[in-house]
């Protein structure tokens, strides 16, 4: 079995951070989307990746990949011109996943459980199809399936108006070659873009075997800024065990799940758990909350951050109180006035604010 994954699209949702970087790259508690991904594909025993690639974001992907010799997986990149649907993305790449069945995993997902012992359970079954489903609460802006009572998709809609069923797919799909059938035979929709929900169908006109698996654990699609911290957040919670590195000093206290990486300076300042700080970062007259990742060399003076993800190199200086921000690599937050108010910010790669 191979694996497909998405790695391109222009990541409108999430801007202006992705004016610069691919989504799949903006890290979660200090680690790339793409790379928990990867860990996913890897523990599920799949030997051989296809990355779809955008032209914009692709040498980005290329070197985090390059560099993440951690995972023993072949990499093939396949150019995506535009993003014109996922089936699209299937279409583009179906001559690195000739007559192999796949899994094709979006890059901006994170699942809780991971798919090790999915893919057994598609092969054994001999299904054409096997598709992961959460309860939403808002299933109008997702493709929805209806299941009966044998785990059997019996309807799938795109982002309808009036949803049949709460039960929203998820970016993981496990496909046999008979998808690229199914695709060949469906026209473009509304929008211009070939659609998966649309070939899953034809797949199921075709007498195909589809069936669905409705996930218990968490589900987390990273595409706007609330849903990436609450994926940070929850990652945090999951995953932080504590590890104090670096140099705290001792009017510093590090307290709960706390993971600082190597030459970490803490001086006068607190931290309460779960937080990640990358390496070389300083904190200095500072407190920082629950839920905050803090990239490397990223410094923060005379200031209060909660619930945030910062990343690389940055400044934030002498802020009374920023919470439920993304900062972008390089950028800087200072104070140029008096202000009282917390600061909820999404600000872009080498952005500066000063308020």
């Amino acid at each position: 079995m191979k694996a497909l994954v998405l790695s391109g699209g222009k990541g409108t949702r999430l801007r202006p951070i992705t004016h610069t970087m691919a989504k799949q790259l903006v890290p979660v508690a200090n680690e790339p989307i793409l790379g928990y991904v990867f860990q996913h594909l890897e523990d599920a025993g799949i030997k051989e990746v296809g990355v779809i690639v955008a032209p914009e974001t692709q040498e980005d992907v290329r070197a985090f990949l390059k560099e993440g010799k951690r995972w023993k997986l072949k990499v093939t990149y396949i150019l995506q011109d535009q993003p014109l649907g996922l089936a699209h993305a299937v279409k583009t790449a179906k001559p690195f996943l000739g007559d192999s069945p796949f899994v094709m995993y979006l890059g901006d997902n994170l699942l809780a459980e991971g798919i090790k012992g999915y893919r057994e359970r598609f092969l054994e079954e001999k299904l054409d199809a096997f598709l992961f489903l959460k309860e939403v609460d808002n299933p109008s802006s997702f493709g929805v399936a209806v299941l009966d009572k044998k785990g059997r998709i019996t309807k799938l809609i795109e982002k309808p108006k009036n949803p049949p069923s709460n039960l929203a797919l998820v970016g993981i799909y496990f496909f046999s070659p008979r998808i690229h059938e199914a695709i060949d035979r469906i026209k473009p929709s509304a929008r211009g873009e070939l659609e998966i929900t649309d070939a899953i169908q034809e797949l199921m006109n075709m007498k195909g075997q589809v069936k669905g698996h409705k996930l218990e654990g968490w589900w987390l699609d990273t595409g706007k800024k609330d849903d990436f911290l609450a994926a940070n957040t929850i990652v945090l919670d999951d995953y932080v065990k504590r590890n104090v590195c670096g140099q705290c000093d001792a009017q510093s206290q590090i307290i709960g799940r706390v993971s600082l990486g190597t030459g970490v300076k803490v001086v006068n300042s607190t931290i309460r758990g779960p937080v990640v700080i990358g390496e070389e970062a300083e904190i200095i007259d500072s407190f920082i909350g629950p839920y905050t990742t803090i990239g490397p060399h990223t410094r923060v003076f005379h200031s209060v951050v909660e619930h945030s993800v910062i990343l690389n190199h940055c400044l934030i200086e002498n802020i009374p109180r920023l919470e439920d921000s993304l900062i972008g690599r390089e950028s800087r937050v200072i104070l140029g006035q008096k202000q009282s108010k917390a600061l909820r910010l999404l600000i872009g790669d080498n952005g500066v604010v000063e308020v």
